[in-house]
């Protein structure tokens, strides 16, 4: 996943400058189809905020009911957040998946703890009766 949201920042990078529409045709084809990927990658981690982000993303960039702003300096700052936002899901989502993976190695030892008896034991204040010892 990391080098397509790489690929998908350094397209919205590039389309900061005067390009032919079919680039842009393109990059909105790109970028609906990772903020696709990134919201199923919220969802399943279960950030709603972001893949709330990256829906509205997805609306702006969506190829099929395009929106057109028409003007170059409305698309210059949302290319470039955009560019932005892709390129810190790119480099986060592994320190994200290597804190995950450090969490299910050290689960063992939180089970251990669990497997513990229970300390709601019932105490007998009594203390049991000796039996005598048969001498016989």
């Amino acid at each position: 996943m990391k080098p397509f949201f790489t690929f998908c920042a350094l397209c919205c990078f590039i389309s900061i400058f005067r390009l032919p529409i079919e680039y842009y045709n393109f990059l909105r084809i790109l970028v609906s189809i990772g903020a696709l990927l990134a919201i199923y990658l919220f969802l399943s981690s279960g950030n709603k905020y972001f893949s709330i982000v990256f829906l509205i993303i997805l609306i702006l960039f969506n190829p099929v009911f395009p929106i057109y702003l028409y003007r170059k300096s409305i698309w210059i700052p949302i290319d470039t957040l955009t560019g932005i936002l892709f390129l810190l899901i790119a480099f986060v989502e592994r320190q994200v998946l290597q804190k995950e993976e450090d969490i299910t190695e050290e689960t063992p030892i939180y089970t251990k703890q669990l497997s513990a008896p229970s300390r709601d034991r019932i105490i007998n204040p009594k203390q049991p009766k000796e039996q005598p010892a048969n001498h016989g």
